[in-house]
């Protein structure tokens, strides 16, 4: 083998130190300089003997060249011979190309550093701090409520991962979240999929972590990878955050549970939406109930330890508190119990759950509020009877819509599809008992083809969003189905409701011209979640109670149920009346203020001790299991009328 020269090896010495950047470039300058300052020195003293003397010796001359290497300016007032004079020049000359080059070597590696800081890849520092892995639309709810959920806190700090250019990630973050308040936000840039990236978000310190699933097709599969990642990894210490996800089809359920472990909790977004769907198409307002029970701004779900409490029961706490109205109990033990039976003692431990503006304003009342007894009626009422139900559009979620439908109504009951194509599903092979499932071909934004439909043969309709074009193209084709709808039931005085999916919660506003009974924005919905989650992960028990068929849930019942219409009481008188009933009042929707925003009429944890008077058309908010007659109570008091009602407990649970 050819031995290899000197002048080769110092020449890839030399690319070598160039490849270590600015700081290796700043050194050659450097040493230019110096050979430069020297040479110039050693050759005055040696050729320009008398003018070195002059200039205090070869330490004079040095100290000149100095100068004049950092400043070609300083040679301006030079005296001297020529060979003098010709060096001085020489040695600025130089200094020119060497100051010149090492102001753009500083510039570049200037830029270059700025530049890699704007990309977001160092590391962080904080401590419990909330960190958000992904990016979508939901991440600006998910920060709007975290700000909120913080506002009383000195110093919170989010931090947002995902593989996204950091200046324009918070460049859209301060465009749609504009005031932060206290809580800083942070981003970086990197994959959540990639453990190194995940490093920058400094974890272990971290109070917990939210896995938002990003946009695609395979968005379950990154959500899933993301939760290996996490499970894998080796915390420091014994406290770890806790993790919260969620997943867009039901299938990848199990799989992501059994990738996040036992400590991590996984909802399944596509069943909260269409229960949410299914529970709202007979009930106009609880997609609003539920957007203020998930979200810090108005009143959110608190544990309160009352030992003042200690050896009642909870239907008698109902009426104890003057600001917050109760919803269930949390045990010593750990159990969660959502509206539990009137009589359940609350024993020393035990927490109740209270729904309330803020942990602090929540307070026992000193005295138990007046009852107007007089006013407390019971509606009777009658059987339930079968439905008729129109859904026009479909999607991935249409099929598990009709099975969750065919166990809530009775039998007899009839849905028609109404779409451009036949669903591939056969409800037949799919168990559906109570259920008639017909087809009708229809184009939603054509009103002809609306039209064809006998839109006046049905009490509900439920529009879904398409799937299969963008979500925004989507939600616009929905709002022209939803004028459509609107404009046939006025001028054929169709009083069918029309509950509707939407993608963006912006539409959802737009769309508030079409009255609509109810929006569900499912995107926003669970981003809600999420964030209470992250907050208080023991609200997982209360809120998977609360979509749950089998558990309580809340309705919105007639108000003549309860109380005499028109009569002025109180909503401690309500309150009771729902305890006779062993439901929970948690608040009201007026009928007049329905089509307001942005309540819509709803109103949560009013006073107990304010005058209230509630008209026919007005609805109780509860939680109840069966809207059925309770068993201890007498025959006389039945379940509201289902027809007149909505949804009837006794047909959801």
């Amino acid at each position: 083998m050819a031995r290899t020269r000197l002048r080769d090896r110092l020449r890839y010495w030399f690319d070598a130190t160039m490849d270590r950047g600015t700081p290796a470039l700043i050194g050659w300058l450097g040493l230019a300089s110096v050979v430069l300052i020297v040479a110039v020195t050693a050759l005055v003293t040696l050729f320009a003997r008398k003018d070195a003397g002059e200039n205090g010796g070869w330490p004079g001359i040095a100290w000149m060249s100095l100068l004049r290497t950092l400043d070609p300016g300083t040679m301006g007032g030079d005296s001297g011979g020529p060979v003098f004079l010709a060096l001085m020049l020489l040695v600025t000359i130089g200094g020119i190309f060497i100051v010149s080059a090492l102001i753009g070597v500083l510039t570049t590696g200037l830029e270059a550093r700025i530049q890699e800081l704007r990309k977001g890849r160092s590391r962080l520092i904080e401590r419990g701090h909330t960190i958000v892995l992904g990016w979508s639309e939901q991440v600006f709810t998910v920060i709007a409520e975290l700000v909120e959920a913080n506002q009383s806190e000195r110093r919170s700090c989010v931090v947002i991962l995902a593989d996204r250019d950091k200046v324009q990630m918070e460049d859209e973050i301060r465009r749609r979240v504009p005031d932060t308040g206290r809580t800083r936000v942070v981003c970086r840039s990197g994959s959540p999929l990639q453990r190194a990236d995940l490093e920058l978000t400094s974890l272990d310190s971290a109070k917990s972590v939210m896995v938002l699933p990003p946009v695609g097709d395979d968005s379950d599969t990154d959500v899933i990878k993301v939760l290996l990642l996490l499970n894998s990894r080796s915390w420091k210490g014994t406290r770890r955050p806790h993790v919260v996800a969620a997943v867009q089809n039901s299938p990848n359920l199990a799989a992501a549970r059994l990738a996040a472990g036992d400590t991590a909790l996984v909802i399944d977004a596509d069943d909260i939406a269409v229960r949410l769907i299914v529970q709202s198409h007979r009930q106009s307002g609880l997609s609003t109930v539920f957007d203020e029970i998930l979200s810090f701004t108005g009143n959110e779900i608190y544990p309160f330890a009352a030992k003042a409490l200690h050896g009642t029961t909870y239907g008698e706490a109902l009426n104890r508190f003057d600001l917050g109205a109760p919803v269930g109990l949390r045990t010593a033990a750990g159990d969660t119990l959502v509206n539990p039976p009137m009589d359940t003692a609350i024993g020393p431990g035990d927490q109740v759950l209270v729904l309330a503006e803020d942990d602090l304003v929540i307070r026992l009342a000193n005295a138990r509020p007046a009852l107007t007894e007089s006013a407390i009626t019971s509606t009777p009422g009658r059987s339930p009877k079968s439905d008729r139900t129109l859904v026009i559009g479909w999607n991935s979620r249409g099929a598990k819509i009709i099975t969750l439908l065919d166990r809530l109504v009775e039998p007899g009951s009839l849905v028609d599809i109404a779409a451009p194509r036949r669903p591939a599903e056969d409800f037949r092979d799919a168990g559906v008992q109570n259920l008639t499932v017909g087809f009708k071909p229809c184009e939603p934004t054509l009103r002809p083809s609306l039209e064809s439909l006998d839109l006046g043969g049905y009490r509900h309709i439920i529009v879904l969003t398409d799937d299969d074009i963008h979500p925004e193209r989507s939600d616009d084709r929905t709002l022209v189905t939803l004028l459509h709808l609107r404009d046939i039931a006025t001028r054929s005085d169709c009083p069918y409701s029309i509950v509707t999916e939407m993608n963006s919660d912006a539409n959802r506003e737009i769309a508030q011209v079409t009255k609509a009974d109810d929006f569900i924005v499912s995107t926003k919905i669970i981003s809600l979640l999420l964030t209470q989650l992250t907050e208080d992960r023991e609200l997982y028990a209360v809120f998977s109670d609360l979509f749950d068929p089998a558990g309580s849930e809340i309705y919105l019942k007639p108000a003549v149920s309860y109380v005499v219409p028109g009569a002025t009481v109180n909503f401690a008188t309500v309150v009771e009346a729902a305890r006779q009933r062993g439901e929970t009042a948690l608040g009201y929707r007026l009928a007049g203020q329905s089509d307001v925003p942005p309540r819509y009429g709803v109103v949560l944890n009013p006073s107990k001790t304010a005058p209230l008077s509630l008209s026919d058309g007005d609805s109780i908010v509860v939680l109840a299991e069966d809207g059925r007659v309770h068993p201890g109570l007498p025959e006389a008091r039945h379940a509201p009328d289902v027809e007149h009602a909505g949804p009837d407990a006794a047909t959801l649970s």
